[in-house]
């Protein structure tokens, strides 16, 4: 393979994977069927739990499905190479949290997250979901569970995956997940984050 064959693979699979994620799922869904701007309600956030907060649990699980396929369908896509693979993950993720269609405000990138580690590995997956459900069953706070879950998720892989360059991914799409957070976090600090009650 020459080297602009390359640099057009691993361009395509930046704008291919970006473009999967930037899709506003939560925002065409709210806007279609509650007929809501979901950035201009609770947090602002176009992501499941703010979905969820708006008033529908139908249009939250949608949110989070498709939030997660954002992030798998890439993956699996470029899953022939570890580096795509990789890129495709990373990219996806932030085509998620900052989409060009809503001027590049959009979610935290936690369901995405979900959906490339299912794509990644099954077990991981399974882990990710086993880790927010115990935080969520003990702190009952959506941003504290996701917070706990990313955190140790790239710990988790790089002593699970033999491609530590997912593992690699993963820490990055954690720094800026915590960024997403920031509000959450202060409000974590402050006693002042709003419960949840999923159970």
């Amino acid at each position: 393979m020459t080297i602009l064959n390359l640099i057009f693979l691993y361009f395509f699979t930046i704008v291919i994977s970006y473009l999967f994620g930037s899709f506003p799922s939560g925002y065409i869904l709210s806007k279609y069927f509650n007929k809501i701007d979901i950035t201009k309600q609770g947090s602002g956030n176009i992501g499941a739990t703010n979905v969820l907060r708006s008033g529908s649990k139908t249009l939250a699980i949608l949110t989070l499905l498709i939030d997660a396929l954002k992030g798998a369908i890439p993956v699996i896509l470029f899953s022939f190479n570890g580096y795509l693979m990789a890129i495709a993950g990373l990219f996806s993720f932030l085509g998620h949290n900052f989409p060009v269609w809503l001027k590049f405000k959009g979610g935290k990138g936690i369901a995405t997250y979900l959906g490339i580690c299912f794509a990644v590995s099954l077990d991981l997956g399974v882990s990710f979901i086993a880790l927010w459900l115990l935080a969520a069953l003990i702190f009952k706070t959506s941003s504290i569970s996701s917070l706990i879950t990313i955190s140790l998720i790239p710990i988790i892989s790089f002593f699970r995956l033999e491609n530590n360059i997912i593992s690699l991914v993963f820490l990055l799409m954690t720094i800026n997940s915590f960024y997403k957070h920031k509000l959450n976090i202060l409000r974590i600090l402050k006693g002042e984050e709003p419960k949840i009650n999923i159970f």
